[in-house]
């Protein structure tokens, strides 16, 4: 009976990856877009007055495709050109451009997308362009403001052992700075890619299609039905990536304490 107990008792103090389990909420998130198109019964249940219950001009994994797009490319170079902007910024040769920088980019905030997208339009045309232009010029602040507080909050003694131990300015900036902010840099990232998977509901407004389109068509044909299968995805989606995100900041914070 003992043993029994122990045996239990060591059972339950096995845990599952924490990477496991993103990749179950993946697979199960996979598995919703794929169902949901056949789930008519549901929506007929939740709104009998509707005549058309569930979106039909695209499929549902090919909207979250779209939209995975959308959030991808434009997060990958707000990311890239954050980096820059904010590393450039925190050296000797470029703080004077620091102000110039923080402005700017606290400028593009205040714009609302919908007037990004209509200045983008009649330059670039309809569809993805101009939708990743407003979200890449949305998206900046908070990668830029992370980057440049990350590594103007690392200290100056710890810079200057760096430097005695003979490191390069790139190694210095690569092996120490880098690594001391990132958690603050990706906390700017995670805000950032969540900024932008709501945001980029709207490019369905000027044909990028992703999963603004079954809203804002439920919109315009008072179909609440279309409106909430979108809403469900992009709701979904966020949590899963800030999920994701999350757990990524807590393995690096953790092998960083295991290195010490």
């Amino acid at each position: 009976m003992t043993e029994a107990l122990k045996l239990t008792g060591e059972k339950s103090k096995i845990k599952i990856n924490p990477w496991v389990w993103q990749a179950m909420s993946w697979i199960g998130f996979a598995l919703f877009t794929y169902f949901l198109g056949q789930m008519e019964f549901v929506f007929q249940y939740l709104f009998p007055d509707l005549d058309n219950f569930v979106y039909s001009r695209s499929s549902f994994p090919q909207l979250v495709q779209e939209h995975i797009f959308l959030v991808a490319l434009s997060g990958g170079l707000a990311i890239l050109i954050g980096l820059l902007l904010g590393i450039a910024v925190t050296r000797q040769s470029g703080k004077d451009f620091l102000p110039m920088v923080n402005s700017l980019t606290s400028l593009a905030q205040t714009f609302p997308p919908v007037a990004i997208l209509a200045v983008a339009v009649p330059i670039v045309g309809f569809g993805d362009t101009p939708t990743i232009i407003a979200l890449l010029i949305y998206g900046l602040l908070p990668i830029v403001r992370n980057t440049i507080t990350g590594i103007s909050a690392v200290k100056p003694e710890v810079l200057d052992a760096a430097r005695g131990m003979g490191m390069t300015p790139f190694q210095v900036l690569w092996k120490v700075e880098i690594p001391l902010s990132f958690s603050l840099i990706l906390a700017g990232i995670r805000t950032s890619t969540m900024i932008n998977i709501g945001t980029a509901t709207l490019g369905a407004t000027i044909g990028a299609g992703g999963l603004g389109a079954p809203i804002i068509s439920g919109l315009i044909g008072e179909n609440p039905a279309y409106v909430l299968q979108g809403a469900l995805l992009v709701g979904i989606f966020a949590m899963l990536t800030d999920s994701s995100l999350n757990q990524l900041e807590k393995s690096f914070l953790f092998s960083e304490r295991r290195e010490y």
